[in-house]
């Protein structure tokens, strides 16, 4: 009987003020983590840490993507993430050759599976270098057209001790103020801002596109969305590495236009205007070599499509009048023998039933047909830069 009354008793309740200690106290512990995470910003090393090239294969290109449920990918703005996943980070095979392919969204990929890109194609053939090690192309091809784009992920992609280095361009990549549009820069002001002051570029360090958290933005709750793109980039390793699939595949999409209005705008330009160096980011282009420095590295004018439909004569496709495409390629073949550079135009070379929903997107036979044409070129500048050695 007493054993049943002490079960039958009623349990003590809380005392308010215990419970308020104890919110208390986890308030001021969640300040002073805040506190510490915003004096420390570690994204960069969080970024770091990866499950890829480790528990899981390196992803064959870097992460993009707006549908993640779909592709098992995303878009993220932490450059030491984007590369830890990336299989550039693995450490590379004794007898590794590397070649590092920087472009927009055509060298990516776009509507492309991994072993059809560029990259893929290139790799396939089976490419060895004149001390006989076997050639490997790694895809840093990133969607958004700006060359300042494309030197960052330079700047990131020499940490992994390239052997050689194409740069796939466009007219579209050139235009002085498209040049800090694209989110990635925008998020990775110290990055880009350390390429402009070392290099004088005519581009402003105080642009107003920079995003510059506050101290409340630094903290764990102002972080809170990179943060959980750290931690979705690491969950999508497990379906990714399962399907291979890194992109939303459609069924069907709407073909490249090639019939057009009678219109040779460009840009900010209504019309045909004397197009120079400095109104292009050349100078962008100077800071790769610069930065390349002893690596070789190709440039390469990529292939567009070229209409032969209403006001084709105006127009070579939706992104290029004719007298603005035209400007471009007589600048930059001047530019590039001018300096030196070693360079392939290959602006018509692909023909136009190869591109897609876009003037420069390919389809897989597409990209074979340029893998075949950049092979050889790709060869030589390595078999140069051997002798020369």
């Amino acid at each position: 009987m007493e054993a049943w009354r002490w079960l039958s008793k009623p349990a003590q309740p809380y005392r308010w003020p215990f419970v308020g200690r104890v919110i208390v106290k986890a308030g001021v512990l969640f300040v002073i983590l805040n506190v510490l995470f915003a004096l420390a910003d570690p994204l960069p090393l969080l970024g770091r840490v990866s499950l890829y090239n480790g528990l899981f294969p390196g992803r064959e290109r870097l992460p993009y993507g707006e549908n993640p449920a779909q592709s098992y990918n995303l878009s993220l703005d932490n450059l030491e993430a984007m590369f830890a996943s990336h299989e550039v980070a693995a450490a590379p095979g004794a007898d590794e050759f590397r070649v590092l392919l920087l472009g927009d969204s055509a060298t990516w990929g776009f509507l492309l599976e991994p072993e059809n890109t560029l990259a893929g194609r290139l790799n396939a053939a089976g490419l060895t270098s004149p001390d006989g090690r076997s050639v490997r192309f790694f895809n840093l091809g990133y969607p958004i057209m700006a060359l300042t784009k494309d030197l960052v992920l330079l700047d990131y992609g020499l940490r992994y001790q390239p052997d050689l280095i194409v740069w796939l361009v466009t007219l579209e990549s050139f235009p002085r103020e498209k040049q800090l549009y694209p989110p990635l820069l925008q998020d990775n002001p110290d990055a880009v801002r350390g390429l402009i002051e070392r290099f004088s570029l005519g581009l402003d360090v105080q642009d107003s596109r920079f995003v510059e958290p506050d101290f409340w933005g630094r903290t764990i709750v102002g972080q809170r969305r990179a943060l959980f793109d750290l931690l979705r980039l690491q969950l999508y390793a497990v379906p990714w590495a399962v399907t291979g699939i890194d992109q939303f595949y459609p069924e069907s999409y709407e073909l490249r236009r090639s019939d057009f209005d009678a219109d040779v705008s460009w840009q900010d330009y209504a019309g045909p205007v004397e197009l120079t160096v400095d109104e292009l980011a050349f100078d962008v282009l100077e800071a790769g070599f610069a930065l390349a420095g002893e690596t070789p590295l190709l440039l390469v004018n990529e292939p567009m499509f070229v209409s032969t439909g209403r006001n084709s004569d105006l127009r070579y496709n939706f992104f290029y009048p004719r007298w603005a495409y035209d400007a471009y390629r007589d600048l930059l073949n001047a530019e590039a023998a001018a300096q030196g550079w070693p360079f392939v135009d290959l602006w018509d070379a692909l023909p136009a039933e190869e591109f897609t929903d876009s003037p420069v997107h390919y389809t897989p036979e597409g990209a074979q047909m340029l893998a075949d044409l950049l092979a050889p070129e790709i060869t030589r500048l390595a078999e140069g830069w051997g002798n020369a050695g």
